[in-house]
């Protein structure tokens, strides 16, 4: 296992949508050769990664960081097959006209599914992928996050999303934090200064620690610039601040509580693997986890379902899902770490694009995992969201 030194600031700039450094499409890779191909094992290195370890890498996260392994279920959950062939499907973005097998071979996209009525429409792999391949998920794993804070209202450990942070974070009591609730953090308006500035070496995000106590000693001497719950500011550090609460709350690794409440109920089919802070430490609240493309798809039908077995058993807190994808008064295009398209239909998205899209209304559920070469453009998040359009749309009119 190659093990690095604690995760730096640039596994988390990856998370966070800039757009940083621009390849070449990714290559196919065939997969026994992944060890000749990925990036250097010092995972700050990953935002300089070619095309080829990229892919490669994002692979095999799990043997380049420290992680820790969430065992597939027991009892894996079937997805029926009821094929539509989409792959030609046309849509128009920009002026430019594609097909769904276009974009994706132009999209550097690894995997592609879509479930309607909780069954396989379309399932899609590239650039070496099959359905047994782990991907990262970059900032998806957030959404995730948002669903354990769900399971642990219901199971007690937090009592309200009103508490404030400090009664699960007691260092940062003497700090601008002292007036900031779990919901601020979720919707990312929490009030605290925070510098996002990749440019400016002595900004927040180039300076901060990432170890779960370092990380708390440097907020503690951040101000206030706002009343919390007034101004959303997408910051690196408040996402990891809320799997430091959560695991604070359930007194547990995030990793257990996942395997407890989603993935051996939901009847994910595969190991998964999160990668920690530091070795021995706490996973990222908001970055990095390593899943199969259809556990990515199962973890939409479970939020599809609102938190709900496919028995009918509740495991989060009733409504969390209704309350989750409600706009923020900062941001009303952001709820707890899910972002909201306001039809009623939500994603949770990650860099170099990786999403899940859910759509309420039509029953359907679009897993992506992609290789693009820039982290996050507005051009690439713009022509994701017409495929998802012309995804739903194509489903929809065939379902009628």
């Amino acid at each position: 296992m190659l093990y690095a030194r604690p995760i730096s600031l640039r596994l988390f700039l990856v998370a966070l949508g800039l757009p940083l450094m621009s390849h070449a499409a990714a290559p196919y890779i065939d997969p026994s050769t992944d060890a000749e191909h990925w990036g250097p094992a010092d995972p700050s290195k990953t935002l300089f990664w070619t095309p080829a370890q990229q892919v490669a890498g994002y692979r095999n996260m799990e043997k380049l960081s420290p992680a820790r392994r969430i065992p597939a279920s027991t009892a894996p959950s079937a997805l029926p097959e009821a094929p539509v062939d989409l792959s030609g499907v046309r849509f128009v973005h920009d002026g430019v006209e594609m097909t769904v097998e276009q974009y994706c071979a132009e999209g550097s996209v690894a995997g592609l599914i879509v479930l309607q009525n909780g069954a396989v429409a379309y399932e899609r792999y590239g650039l070496g992928n099959d359905q047994s391949t782990r991907w990262a998920s970059w900032s998806v794993a957030k959404s995730i996050t948002s669903l354990l804070v769900g399971a642990a209202v219901r199971d007690g450990y937090i009592e309200s999303v009103d508490e404030k942070v400090i009664d699960y974070l007691p260092r940062l009591r003497e700090s601008a934090y002292a007036g900031t609730t779990i919901r601020n953090v979720l919707h990312m308006a929490s009030g605290v200064a925070w510098n996002e500035d990749y440019d400016d070496p002595q900004s927040d995000v180039n300076r901060a620690p990432w170890g779960t106590l370092s990380l708390q000693r440097f907020l503690r001497d951040k101000g206030a610039i706002a009343r919390p719950g007034t101004v959303f500011n997408y910051n690196t550090a408040e996402s990891n601040l809320v799997g430091t609460l959560l695991r604070a709350a359930i007194g547990n690794n995030l990793s257990t509580y996942l395997s407890e409440k989603i993935w051996q109920p939901v009847g994910m089919e595969t190991d998964a693997y999160w990668t920690l802070t530091e070795p021995g430490g706490g996973e990222f609240g908001g970055c990095c986890l390593s899943i199969t493309l259809r556990d990515y798809a199962r973890i939409g039908l479970f939020a599809l379902r609102e938190g709900r077995l496919k028995d009918g058993t509740q495991v989060l807190a009733e409504d969390w899902m209704r309350d989750a994808t409600q706009p923020s008064p900062a941001a009303p295009e952001y709820g707890y770490l899910w972002w909201l398209r306001g039809d009623g239909s939500y994603r949770a998205s990650g860099v170099f694009g990786q999403g899940i899209s859910i759509h309420p209304q039509e029953g359907i559920v679009i897993a992506l995992n992609s290789a693009r070469p820039n982290a996050s453009t507005p051009e690439d998040s713009a022509r994701q969201e017409a495929l998802f359009a012309a995804l739903v749309s194509a489903l929809s009119a065939n379902d009628d």
